[in-house]
């Protein structure tokens, strides 16, 4: 039996993303959904990338991607402080399962 959770209210799922900006001439799905917005961080999916799950952070300050399979671990920072890495790591861990959700829902349904 599957449990069903509601998602917290700063999980925002792909469709929410739908919007003009988004569309890449010639290429109509969403090409970088935000899943998650908290303290300051926006975690999205660029849908023109590698296969292997990764989730992207962007800050006012910097971004970064963090791999999120088999574990959560950084891929590479483009100006974030460590102890904001440190909370990022942090903030994916909290929300896994829903990032992780998120990404099949958006990569193994088509919606990329």
């Amino acid at each position: 039996m599957i449990a069903h959770t509601r998602a917290p209210e700063n999980f925002i799922g792909a469709a929410a993303d739908a919007n003009p900006a988004n569309i890449v001439l010639g290429y109509a799905g969403i090409v970088s959904p935000t899943v998650l917005r908290v303290k300051g961080f926006r975690f999205y999916f660029f849908s023109r990338e590698e296969r292997r799950a990764h989730v992207h952070v962007q800050h006012a300050e910097g971004e970064a991607k963090f791999w999120i399979e088999p574990t959560v671990e950084l891929a590479a920072n483009f100006g974030l402080k460590a102890k904001q890495i440190t909370e990022v790591q942090s903030l994916i861990e909290e929300h896994l399962n829903e990032i992780r959700a998120a990404w099949g829902k958006h990569f193994l349904s088509g919606g990329h």
